[in-house]
């Protein structure tokens, strides 16, 4: 014990210092010379004036911490005022990261679920003693403007010494065991070990009951459009039939460049019938992609929905000419026959113009929507047309905005978009029939409101997307090169071509 309290540098006592202190040097080599291992000299020295845990040093006490289950470090937090502040030690918790986050250190940021077409939003973070995979849902519809929702689906205890415990969090009934398989570094899954956990006891009906508060915020005679109830009721019977086992695919942050029109990122959109979605917008050069984070049946989670083409700028005629929508309707055509031709003349191979079709973002469109693309044949006078474009570019220099109002005859689930926009361009909306059959690219209006807040209308569909910014703060979520993102985007894309 004496070696040991030499070793540490403590002593086994305060006393045994002081005499040491008040020996001459002849008695002090004397008593280092005595052997270590007597018993009785053991007994004598260290008994009368034991040192506590309480007067060690702080960095001993960091090192005996850190050693401890962590288990053990919640309770010896409550010991004193002592403890409780040494507790608080970045050493101690780091190396317990390391030791517990080890296995699990590739599955932190961003994830995509494959649950069919619907997908989703898996933010995964390091939260106090665990780890915390929180699935992200947009505002209940059309409330596009409201703060995302998130509920947790797994969690991985940091407290336990060897190994991680992880618990599923899914359904109504509290943490349950669980497990997470790391298939590779930017692919893992989660596994329900105890499905009935997630099961009520009203049966099928009240899981339905309870699912459709939750994802929409009503109940289904609430909602009296046949159409929608059809897709809500789609919708529960596919995700739910999953129970929480499910694989994920890491997905990137859209990386920024100063000449961006506005800082890309992660949007809510309104989709019709579908109800809000995730869309993921990201510059290319002189294109900006808008890229389906959630999806639905018809156009599927990973698809890019909108392309928009940044050197076509749209020259919106002033708000009593805008709400004729044949004139709107006339501008955009005007633009897309520019873009055939000069894809001819290039060489490239471009879709033939073609009549409207029943399909859509969001399922069959409304009878309305059959002749939206064809337009009017009618010229505006050319010095109409000047003035407004004048009028557009000062109020887009002055960054004051210049009036907007959606034409007459086009819908939109949310009636509370701005009133004022800072630029349109042209661009592509894709749609599709059910299933994502027969997929096509279809002209539209990209409107720009602010820095937060833009619009697609599609033309063909006769129908207007608000989409508002998530604002979120997302960590390790930053792609590591625009390579590394572009070829994100390509995956994500293949697995529902």
């Amino acid at each position: 014990m004496a070696v040991c309290a030499r070793l540490c540098g403590v002593g086994p006592a305060r006393g045994c210092r002081r005499r040491q202190q008040r020996r001459g040097p002849a008695e002090t080599a004397a008593a280092d010379s005595e052997a270590d291992t007597d018993p009785e000299e053991e007994r004598i020295e260290a008994g009368p004036a034991r040192c506590t845990l309480l007067e060690l040093p702080p960095e001993l006490l960091v090192e005996i911490f850190a050693s401890l289950p962590g288990t053990d470090l919640p309770s010896l937090a409550q010991v004193c005022s002592r403890f409780r502040r040494i507790l608080h030690t970045d050493t101690i918790w780091r190396r317990r990261c390391r030791e517990v986050l080890h296995r699990y250190r590739h599955i932190l940021g961003l994830w995509q679920p494959d649950i069919g077409p619907y997908g989703g939003l898996l933010n995964v973070v390091v939260d106090g003693l665990f780890i915390i995979g929180w699935m992200y849902l947009p505002p209940h519809d059309p409330h596009v403007g409201d703060p995302m929702r998130f509920k947790p689906l797994f969690r991985i205890h940091l407290m336990e010494r060897k190994s991680a415990t992880v618990e599923c969090m899914y359904g109504h009934k509290g943490p349950h065991n669980g497990h997470i398989q790391i298939v590779k570094r930017d692919e893992f899954s989660t596994k329900c070990n105890q499905t009935d956990h997630h099961r009520m006891s009203g049966g099928r009906q009240e899981e339905f009951r309870t699912w459709l508060r939750e994802e929409w915020g009503r109940t289904l005679e609430d909602i009296f459009h046949e159409h929608m109830q059809e897709l809500i009721l789609m919708k529960f019977i596919y995700t739910s039939q999953y129970d929480n086992c499910l694989t994920y695919r890491r997905i990137y942050l859209p990386p920024s460049h100063p000449d961006d029109l506005i800082k890309p990122g992660l949007f809510k959109g309104t989709y019709g019938s579908h109800g809000l979605e995730i869309v993921m917008l990201s510059f290319h050069g002189s294109r900006a992609r808008g890229t389906k984070i959630t999806g639905d049946p018809n156009i599927p989670a990973g698809q890019q929905t909108v392309e928009i083409d940044l050197h076509r700028r749209i020259q919106l005629p002033d708000v009593e000419n805008l709400r004729n929508f044949n004139e709107l309707s006339r501008i955009v055509l005007e633009v897309r026959e520019q873009v055939r031709q000069e894809q001819q003349e290039a060489g490239e191979d471009p879709a033939p113009p073609r009549e409207p079709s029943a399909k859509g973002p969001e399922g069959p469109p409304p009878a309305a929507a059959a002749a939206a693309a064809a337009g009017d044949s009618k010229e505006a006078g050319s010095g109409a047309e000047a003035a407004a474009a004048a009028a557009a570019e000062q109020s887009a220099s002055t960054g004051q905005g210049q009036p907007f109002v959606l034409p007459v005859g086009v819908s939109s689930r949310n009636e509370d978009y701005p009133r004022t926009c800072r630029l349109c361009f042209y661009g592509t909306g894709l749609i599709a029939g059910h299933g994502f059959t027969s997929p096509e690219r279809t002209p539209g209006v990209f409107v720009l409101f602010d820095e937060d807040r833009f619009g697609f209308l599609w033309l063909e569909l006769k129908s207007f997307s608000l989409y508002s910014r998530v604002q979120a703060t997302f960590q390790n979520a930053d792609a590591p090169s625009p390579q590394a993102f572009d070829e994100m985007l390509r995956n994500i894309q293949s697995l529902t071509s």
